[in-house]
């Protein structure tokens, strides 16, 4: 029963860690074109 629980929340653990990767990542490329747009606006 232990086994089964902890690969449980192991399972949750991982899944949560990959899903908040994703999350930065597109916050970073947000970021990226909202600098690209200011360095546009100011050429």
């Amino acid at each position: 029963m232990k086994k089964i629980l902890s690969l449980v929340f192991l399972s949750l653990f991982t899944v949560s860690l990959l899903s908040g990767c994703n999350t930065f990542r597109g916050a970073g490329e947000d970021i990226e074109r909202g600098g690209e747009a200011v360095q546009d606006a100011a050429s």
